[in-house]
């Protein structure tokens, strides 16, 4: 997966296999983003996980539903041939179908692996989209459904009278974010079905470093009982 730190180069993109003297800083984060793939550091650590931690690359042979694709993720799984991969958007054009992640027009147990990441902070009826998510995933199966969370917050903050861009950005943190999750996001997957597991898979201060990681994101795995 990833390669040889070429000489003179301090960190290295899991996503892509680059090399560089440093990532790119984005919105005040030095360090953020991959000179090349433009990949953030949540991306390099869900490449990490997913090589590390799960059976994704194992070779047998699985269908994903991949929801909000980035370019260059949706590109390296399509390499893999034991993964029958879909993506699916409501108006990205870099995925390979339309669709509407509060009215998945997919048949019950549909998926062995799910990845939505980041993508629920968007959406008005996110309770909607944790149930269709759950419902199309197939029992046994698992995914990756994750959001930025602010740990201070107990509770998830909505204000539906913010509906303004600059007001969004303000309250939100992003002008096109609908909430803040806090704490119970756990719980709100929890009530859509899913088995929960907060994982705390932690790196090396070395690969913090080197792959350009953030030491306070973790992954919500989640899983349907077979």
């Amino acid at each position: 997966m990833s390669s040889t730190l070429n000489a003179g180069h301090a960190v290295e993109c899991p996503v892509c296999a680059g090399t560089f003297r440093r990532f790119l800083p984005v919105r005040g984060r030095r360090g953020a983003q991959c000179p090349r793939c433009r990949m953030l550091e949540r991306h390099r650590r869900l490449m990490l996980y997913l090589w590390r931690q799960s059976d994704l690359f194992s070779g047998a042979p699985k269908r994903m539903l991949h929801v909000a694709p980035e370019r260059y993720l949706q590109s390296y799984f399509r390499q893999i041939p034991s993964i029958d991969y879909l993506s699916g958007d409501i108006a990205s054009p870099l995925a390979t179908i339309r669709l509407d992640v509060t009215a998945l027009g997919f048949r019950d147990a549909s998926f062995d692996v799910i990845l939505c990441s980041h993508v629920l902070e968007h959406v008005a009826d996110d309770r909607a989209a944790m149930r269709e998510l759950f419902r199309v995933m197939k029992p046994g199966g698992w995914g990756i459904i994750d959001v930025p969370i602010d740990p201070a917050r107990e509770d998830t903050f909505e204000d539906w009278s913010v509906t303004e861009p600059a007001d969004r950005e303000r309250v939100f943190g992003q002008w096109n974010h609908v909430r803040i999750y806090g704490r119970n996001y756990s719980d709100l997957l929890r009530t859509a079905g899913f088995e929960v597991n907060v994982d705390e898979y932690e790196f090396t201060p070395e690969e913090v470093t080197r792959f350009g990681l953030r030491a306070t994101e973790h992954v919500w795995l989640c899983r349907k009982t077979a």
